[in-house]
């Protein structure tokens, strides 16, 4: 099992989870939750999302919402991460 590095400020490493198969809601029908955790400062937020997001979709939340009100994180940590790893390599990144 590989060593999780511990964040040295606040914001600097998150934890990302999914929360599927929810009933569609809000004016927007959203299906799931993704759960960020910070944990240097020990907090959770949620965000809606939908469950059939893609790796992009899942950045431009973290983009959009998170980051919009911290810093630009240094590491992303996620049960899904060879997903993101092959989705979002920064040379596809650039192509698009």
């Amino acid at each position: 099992m590989i060593k999780i590095q511990e964040p040295s400020r606040p914001w600097e490493i998150i934890h990302l989870d999914w929360t599927n198969c929810l009933p569609p809601g809000g004016d927007r029908s959203y299906n799931a939750f993704l759960v960020t955790f910070y944990r240097f400062i020990k907090t959770q937020i949620s965000f809606p999302c939908y469950k059939d997001d893609t790796a992009m979709d899942t950045a431009l939340v973290i983009w959009n919402r998170a980051t919009s009100w911290t810093v630009i994180l240094t590491s992303i940590i996620s049960v899904r991460a060879p997903k993101f790893t092959s989705e979002l390599s920064p040379g596809r990144i650039l192509r698009q």
